[in-house]
């Protein structure tokens, strides 16, 4: 077992708001976003960054369920987490964070929870930058929204957005700075770079991360779940096409129907061009073969089989391997048996065996061809699978 050394940098993860403004039912940090909660997303960046010593700060009512979630989160780098209780403001949690600190910690960080989706690499350019020898470093991103400034719901002038920037977090300072500024603070700042800054260092920038949104309210928590919402894979399609020639025994069976009075197809089975064609479709499009694959003259249990045996079976090959038929398209080239008084009914059939919508059309080849010549029939299928 591998020891991992005591770090020089920590990360201190504010996780004690209320969230009144998210109205979530919790207190922010521990509401859903997928089936994880805010807190459980931001510690994966966290424990995905450089090691350092990772102190959550949480509801006093909520520390359980925050060391829950660093077990869930911190892997092999569990030992190098805590979680203490918050106070009243948000510098009451910080400081409490910061009294948690091991005394070899040099470079503090402080991070917002709500900030679930902040990218490692912010966290690295934050880090590389306190290192590079600055005292405070926020991470930001430029304004692109035109500003004005409003009196009385009046606009007074344009502001220039050029000087201005979003800041984010994480936040990063030499350990000194931080404990020194928050030793001296006599007000409340919205965030640690503005109460360093009060106290006289200066502040440097780094590039933050669109990512690096703030939770805050439902449209933010939507943006967030939209983005974590897992993308299922996309649909396929396969083609499929069949011919069988005229000459068979008995009557013609197609696309799941019997025609009395029309010559049958020669075939393995009974020859139903159509059936075939979309068998061939679906299977093509889950990448599973072809009706020879799984339905061969060295398959004695499909000789003289109708549509039904076919259908059902593959679209149980498909559930097997994960798929479903969305729907499938057929159409049928052939002067004979006309298929306008009954294609409804063959949709019925096929959609009924396979489990999917089939729709099926019907043309002749103006007399071109071994169909324009009444020698047989072909089939050509389209087909679509989504993953089940």
């Amino acid at each position: 077992m591998s020891i991992i050394p005591v770090p020089r940098v920590a990360v201190v993860v504010v996780a004690a708001g209320s969230g009144t403004r998210l109205a979530g039912g919790a207190p922010k940090a521990f509401v859903g976003v997928d089936g994880h909660t805010i807190l459980h997303h931001a510690l994966r960046s966290v424990f995905a960054a450089a090691p350092a010593q990772v102190v959550v700060v949480a509801p006093a009512s909520r520390v359980g369920d925050a060391l829950t979630e660093v077990d869930a989160t911190a892997g092999d780098r569990r030992d190098l987490a805590t979680v203490v209780a918050g106070g009243e403001t948000r510098q009451d949690s910080v400081a409490a964070g910061l009294a948690a600190l091991w005394a070899d910690v040099e470079v503090v960080l402080v991070h917002d929870a709500a900030r679930a989706l902040t990218p490692p690499e912010v966290f690295a350019r934050v880090i590389a930058a306190v290192d590079a020898g600055h005292d405070a470093v926020v991470p930001v991103l430029p304004v692109v929204d035109t500003l004005k400034r409003v009196a009385d719901d009046v606009v007074v002038e344009a502001v220039d957005r050029s000087v201005l920037a979003a800041a984010q977090t994480p936040q990063g300072f030499r350990r000194a700075v931080l404990d020194a500024a928050y030793a001296a603070a006599t007000a409340e700042f919205t965030d640690d770079t503005a109460l360093v800054q009060h106290a006289g260092r200066a502040v440097h920038t780094v590039a933050g991360a669109d990512l690096s949104f703030k939770i805050t309210t439902q449209a933010d928590l939507a943006r967030a779940r939209a983005i974590v919402a897992p993308v299922p894979p996309a649909p396929r399609v396969g083609v499929g096409t069949d011919v069988h020639a005229f000459g068979g025994d008995g009557t013609l069976w197609l696309a799941g129907l019997e025609w009395p009075g029309e010559a049958g197809l020669h075939g393995h089975s009974d020859g139903d061009a159509v059936a075939h064609a979309i068998v061939d479709a679906v299977l093509a499009a889950a990448s599973l073969g072809d009706i020879g694959t799984h339905f061969g003259v060295d398959k004695p249990e499909y000789a003289g089989a109708h549509a039904p045996a076919f259908l059902r079976r593959t679209a149980e090959i498909l559930a097997e391997a994960g798929w479903r038929v969305g729907n499938v398209s057929v159409q049928v080239q052939a002067n004979r048996p006309r298929f306008a008084a009954r294609r409804l009914e063959a949709e019925q059939v096929l959609s009924a065996a396979l489990g999917a919508p089939v729709s099926v059309s019907a043309t002749t080849t103006d007399g071109l061809g071994f169909t324009g010549a009444g020698e047989g029939v072909a089939a050509f299928a389209v087909a679509v699978v989504v993953p089940r």
